[in-house]
């Protein structure tokens, strides 16, 4: 097992890319703190082609600088199979942390993999409210919109954003309805214009942040090229149908 540590994570993501696990060291662990509530956001990608990698999140429960037997009784995992990203993005009080980077046993060789940590800081006091993940894993591939479709999720303090991608082609736009909540989340779509899987100034282009359980809505998304969708708790775990409509311009 190789240990790093990063010191105290802030919302300036942090990211190991090109990292490596073989079958003498399968599993990478990295040692961090956070000072302040915060939403811990980890994304898991690059897994090279025809391997798997999968990520957990455990507290230093004992605060005694070891992930030990103690802290691995209670955890968060991501466990997507094959070289899909994984992501966690959990809610929490301050305290010391360790992000877990395991090589799944049905790899052949070394398993490469990128990996990007962030704590971002919640966008309400009393009680906590969560913030939007400022990574980009690719958690639900939608590929190129052609006809309308609805995905199901939940978001909650141990899940607090998903993220979808999706593409739009020559004159095509979309509208996002996110719906059937019974507590407020929020969306947001984001161009990566510079494709480093990570949320920078001017990127986000556009939103919908209403309050309570009404339904969000984001309108006539414009233009060729890859995108994410972020769907957001806000207080409270809610079920919610996010449905993508595509339409097509005239030439």
């Amino acid at each position: 097992m190789t240990l790093s540590n990063l010191g105290t994570l802030s919302s300036t993501p942090v990211v190991k890319n090109n990292s490596s696990l073989t079958t003498t060291d399968p599993t990478d662990v990295f040692q961090f703190k956070i000072t302040n509530a915060s939403n811990i956001n980890l994304s898991l990608t690059n897994i090279s082609a025809g391997d798997d990698a999968d990520i957990a999140l455990f507290r230093d429960a004992n605060d005694n600088g070891v992930l030990d037997s103690f802290d691995r009784q209670a955890g968060l995992f991501s466990t997507r199979a094959s070289n899909q990203d994984d992501a966690i993005n959990f809610k929490t009080s301050s305290g010391t942390f360790f992000a877990e980077v395991s090589r799944f046993s049905t790899s052949v060789g070394d398993v490469s993999y990128d990996l990007a940590l962030s704590a971002t800081k919640p966008s309400g006091t009393l009680p906590i409210s969560a913030s939007s993940s400022n990574l980009l894993p690719k958690e639900f591939v939608e590929g190129d919109l052609s006809n309308n479709v609805t995905r199901t999720g939940n978001v909650s303090n141990t899940n607090t954003t998903d993220v979808y991608s999706f593409s739009l082609g020559i004159r095509q736009r979309v509208d996002i309805i996110l719906d059937g909540l019974s507590s407020d989340a929020d969306i947001r779509v984001i161009r990566d214009s510079n494709n480093n899987r990570i949320v920078d100034a001017g990127e986000v282009i556009a939103s919908s942040n209403n309050a309570g359980i009404t339904s969000e809505l984001i309108s006539n998304i414009d233009g060729r090229g890859d995108y994410f969708l972020q769907v957001t708790e806000f207080t409270g775990s809610t079920n919610y149908n996010v449905t993508f409509s595509p339409f097509s311009i005239p030439a």
